[in-house]
């Protein structure tokens, strides 16, 4: 039988086969590739730097900001990056204290950049080009949420002053599909948050369930569990509709800013296909169709 890898890089040469002959000559595939080989112009070491570190921690993301418009993906990178050293902070250090002084080095290069004094150091260099340490899980769904919007609706908001979209519509679809984005991150990292003792899940959907914390650091499979997973899932997918909803409004221009949709829907998918099993062991492997997908889905445009 073909495995998935294979199957997926021939959908893929088959898909460039077709966009060449239809004169489509930037594809998504020669984008990873310049992006792997570290092709860039001379003097673009700091733009490399973003790049790669993107494409070490947030892959996804770097496979939607490859097929944002080239005027635009250097700061779209720039703005990963930086999302990706705030999120690492947490991970990267043993002491809050730590933790704190490196928040604190983040804010003073916000700082200087408005000051016009450019910070050295490659990710600040890129920005100027061109609040999270709580060990405590969310109390509800609302927490949850609200933090979603700050730390990803946020994101999508900066993408489309890149892009010059400012229109009401698309405000607002950015600010559901954030908000499904930071669910689904929450989900996602739980496996990976229980094997440190940390739940973040909303503690009043699991009260509801009546399930522990203890059951989640326990790697637990059990139907409950699996309960507390699907409301929240559930929760996400509303967002997204909601989002969904304002297509008809929102500018075609805008839609770059949304292809994260591509790798919520492909995740929601795959976890119901496990019957909301957070800890499947097939939700910690990359879909290899992912690019496939999101080429699809930013050639007709949608989101």
């Amino acid at each position: 039988m073909v495995s998935a890898a294979v199957a997926g890089a021939r959908c893929t040469r088959a898909l460039r086969n077709v966009l060449l002959i239809k004169g489509h000559n930037v594809l998504l595939a020669e984008r990873v590739r310049a992006a792997n080989t570290g092709v860039t112009a001379p003097g673009h070491h700091h733009q490399q730097y973003c790049i790669q570190l993107v494409r070490n921690r947030d892959y996804e993301g770097f496979l939607s900001s490859l097929l944002l418009p080239a005027e635009f993906r250097s700061t779209v990178f720039a703005l990963r990056a930086f999302n990706v050293e705030l999120a690492q902070v947490q991970d990267l250090v043993s002491q809050k204290t730590i933790g704190l002084m490196r928040m604190q080095f983040w804010r003073q290069v916000i700082e200087d950049i408005y000051s016009d004094n450019t910070p050295h150091q490659p990710i600040a260099i890129e920005l100027w080009k061109e609040r999270n340490l709580n060990e405590k899980a969310f109390r509800n769904i609302q927490e949850l949420e609200a933090y979603a919007e700050n730390a990803q609706s946020s994101f999508i908001y900066l993408v489309l002053e890149v892009l010059g979209v400012k229109d009401i519509h698309a405000d607002h679809a950015a600010s559901h599909i954030g908000k499904a984005q930071g669910i689904v991150t929450c989900l996602r990292s739980t496996p990976y948050h229980c094997m440190r003792r940390k739940v973040y899940l909303p503690l009043d959907i699991c009260v509801l369930h009546g399930v522990s914390q203890e059951d989640f650091i326990r790697a637990n499979h059990g139907k409950n569990v699996r309960d507390v997973v699907f409301d929240v899932a559930s929760q996400a997918h509303v967002h997204l509709e909601h989002a969904r909803s304002f297509c008809g409004n929102v500018p075609s221009k805008a839609y770059p800013a949304f292809l994260q949709t591509v790798v919520l829907d492909d995740y929601l998918d795959r976890i119901r296909k496990v019957d909301f099993d957070v800890f499947h062991p097939s939700l910690q492997k990359r879909n290899t169709m992912l690019p496939f997908y999101l080429y699809i889905r930013s050639w007709r445009k949608i989101y």
